[in-house]
C-alpha cells in the first residue's frame, strides 16, 4: 500500500494495517530499521492476555492471574523499601 506523507512527516496507516496490527487511537508504535535497510512497523504497547502462557515451564503449575498480581504487588513494595 501506498501513502502519503505530510509536510509535517505524518501519514495515515491504512485501515487493514491497524486492523491486522490491532492498532486503536493512542497507541504507541515501534519502528525498527532491519539490518537490509527495511524498516518493520510494529505495535510498541503490549495487552497483558497477549503474554499468556509465554513463560509457562512444563511440568510447574501455572499461576492464575491474581497470584501474579499479588506476586508484581510484593515485589514492587520490596522494592520501594
Amino acid at each position: 500500500m501506498i501513502v502519503t506523507l505530510t509536510s509535517k512527516g505524518q501519514t495515515t496507516i491504512p485501515k487493514p494495517i491497524r486492523d491486522h496490527l490491532g492498532l486503536h487511537a493512542g497507541d504507541q508504535l515501534d519502528f525498527v530499521i532491519e539490518a537490509d535497510g527495511r524498516v518493520t512497523l510494529r505495535p510498541a504497547t503490549i495487552d497483558v492476555m497477549d503474554l499468556a502462557g509465554l513463560l509457562h515451564q512444563k511440568g510447574k503449575k501455572a499461576l492464575s492471574l491474581e497470584e501474579m498480581q499479588r506476586g508484581i504487588l510484593k515485589g514492587a513494595t520490596r522494592h520501594a523499601g
